[in-house]
């Protein structure tokens, strides 16, 4: 079965859940009806099953190609598809209108952005680092700047990357050795290599816009002293076309275990022509921008192929005939039946549904509150989202990329042998998702932003904001059928904020009890928001099912966020338990002898 993009999901999230059109009366949202937006999703549904999805095959067993003339050439049909891709609109949905962009909210975009990357992930992270780089110029650059080089981003008529990683440095970029040297017409030269960049060469637009991190001549050491610069491929002549060629150059690909479609580039900048964006040694600041955008989307990408995976193996479960039904045969007129009707295949398809559906729900919801920091006229609203935002994102990045590449193994695991196959789709859906686990910071770096930095921030203002709001959302339903929802988020959020009163007494006396418990932390984090999420949704359903409506949609809706309730948010007990075991036994042992 071709993949099916979730649209009647997104339908609910955003008119049921999250209730889009009670902020009709502010200005970003006001081309945001519910009538509007389901004509969105409908048209994004079938472009990414029709066009996109049919390529992910494709691009995983051809490849990228690199030519000695430091060309690259995508997939067969990639370029036309990304052709179709500008010529439909689809980068500009949430892009500012000032540039060319639709100006809707990015939840909208989001679930674009998913259906893009459920279909074909490798060509979807083409026009994601675009927007990414987009939004750092946005934020950043300077008017001249902007009118350079926004309308051309926000068309996708030229494709933007992010150049940080060199070969002796990955996360601890204050090692980087990239230099950038002034010259008397107030651009820089830049000399260095850069490694696995995504999108870094390629043919599918006229123009590329590195973003590139490097040290100005003298500037300090550490990332105190980081620049960021704009690199294009081509130099912009006066009427803004691609002009001369710029020294950049792709020297290679890397050979990957996934995202084959996608070019992942070794970058060599040799004496190049950049552009100072934003302040001297503010560089790394600036890139966060990016980065930031770039974690969020990252998580869409663990439930997106999540989702395309649940789906290839809830299709086998219910055609392959294997063994009987523990009750009694199921297909008595048939020599076995469907592997669907033994539990423990359900067990893999339900834990699926629950965390896809409840991952979707909190990228969502999480989105939406970023929409809010920008385009709500009050500050305590502004300021919640941005609190949000910056709580919210490494969790959204390492818990929905763990938890994705688990449904992803699954997936597979329901295939049996089948699975471990080239002759069915589940296994590239692992291979792609495993690197989301990895870039824009690894999990356990997540983890540690989210302990050391994040839950201090601000005295603690935005985890204590999330606790008032489970409390008040617990203490305000009174319907007998949330009873269930509501004790079991208490439960969870009473562990969640034992966990966090146990990391500032402890992790302040000992650093490394707060690096120990990081991870459990984060999924301990991760678990109580997928209940609150589902106990939205259990809200929302349960108002359409009291209203009369009849569609089944709502009645599975409850059945599987019950069954995240008593299977899978149990979890938060042991991931407490372990945290609080601190760091004694893990530090113990000397280093020669692992």
């Amino acid at each position: 079965m071709p993949y099916q993009a979730p649209v009647r999901d997104y339908v609910f999230l955003l008119r049921d859940v999250l209730q889009l059109e009670r902020y009709a009366d502010l200005p970003a949202f006001a081309d945001a009806s519910m009538d509007t937006v389901e004509a969105i999703l409908e048209e994004a549904g079938k472009f990414t099953s029709e066009v996109l999805a049919p390529l992910n095959g494709v691009g995983d067993k051809q490849g990228c190609t690199w030519s000695p003339d430091f060309t690259v050439r995508t997939p067969s049909g990639f370029k036309d598809a990304y052709a179709q891709l500008v010529a439909g609109g689809w980068p500009a949905l949430g892009s500012d209108p000032e540039y060319g962009g639709q100006g809707l909210p990015h939840v909208v975009n989001l679930a674009f952005s998913e259906m893009s990357s459920s279909a074909n992930m490798a060509f979807s992270m083409y026009p994601g680092l675009t927007h990414g780089c987009y939004s750092a110029i946005h934020v950043g650059g300077t008017p001249e700047q902007k009118a350079m080089y926004l309308p051309k981003l926000c068309s996708f008529q030229w494709a933007g990357t992010m150049n940080l990683t060199e070969p002796h440095c990955g996360t601890d970029l204050g090692l980087l050795r990239t230099k950038a040297v002034p010259q008397a017409d107030g651009t820089y030269r830049i000399s260095g290599q850069k490694i696995w960049i995504s999108g870094g060469e390629q043919d599918l637009t006229e123009n590329i816009v590195h973003l590139v991190l490097a040290r100005i001549e003298g500037a300090p050491a550490g990332v105190r002293g980081i620049s960021l610069f704009i690199v294009p491929k081509f130099l912009p002549d006066a009427d803004g076309n691609p002009g001369e060629r710029n020294s950049v150059k792709c020297l290679g690909l890397e050979e990957k275990m996934g995202i084959h479609g996608n070019a992942t580039c070794v970058i060599s900048h040799e004496e190049s022509t950049g552009f100072l964006i934003g302040e001297e040694n503010q560089g790394l600041r600036l890139m966060f921008v990016m980065m930031n955008e770039a974690r969020l989307g990252v998580g869409l990408q663990g439930v997106a192929q999540a989702e395309a995976a649940y789906q290839a193996a809830a299709e086998f479960a219910k055609e392959r005939l294997q063994g009987r039904s523990l009750t009694g045969p199921k297909n008595p007129d048939g020599p076995a039946d469907p592997i669907i009707v033994h539990p423990d295949v359900r067990r893999m398809l339900m834990d699926a549904r629950a965390i896809v559906e409840g991952g979707r729900a909190f990228m969502a919801w999480t989105a939406l509150h970023g929409d809010l920091s920008h385009a709500s006229p009050d500050e305590a609203v502004q300021q919640k989202g941005r609190d949000y935002m910056a709580l919210m994102t490494p969790v959204v990045k390492a818990f929905l990329t763990d938890r994705g590449f688990d449904v992803c193994s699954d997936a597979m695991q329901v295939h049996g042998g089948s699975g471990f196959t080239e002759h069915f789709p589940v296994s590239q859906y692992l291979r792609d998702v495993r690197i989301a686990l990895i870039y824009e910071g690894t999990n356990g770096v997540q983890a540690l932003d989210l302990v050391g930095r994040k839950l201090a921030a601000d005295g603690g203002r935005g985890v204590m904001s999330f606790f008032a709001e489970l409390d008040a959302f617990i203490a305000g339903e009174a319907d007998p059928a949330m009873k269930p929802f509501t004790e079991a988020l208490g439960k969870a959020k009473g562990e969640l904020q034992e966990a966090t009163m146990w990391l500032m007494q402890n992790g302040l006396a000992n650093p490394d009890n707060a690096g120990a418990a990081s991870t459990d932390y984060l999924h301990l984090f991760g678990l109580t928001a997928l209940g609150y999420m589902w106990a939205l949704q259990a809200k929302a359903a349960l108002a359409r099912v009291a209203a009369g409506d009849t569609d089944p949609f709502y009645e599975t809706k409850l059945v599987i966020g019950r069954y995240y309730l008593e299977r899978v948010l149990p979890e938060t007990a042991s991931r407490l338990a372990k945290l609080k075991t601190g760091s004694d036994l893990l530090m113990k042992l000397p280093a020669e002898a692992f």
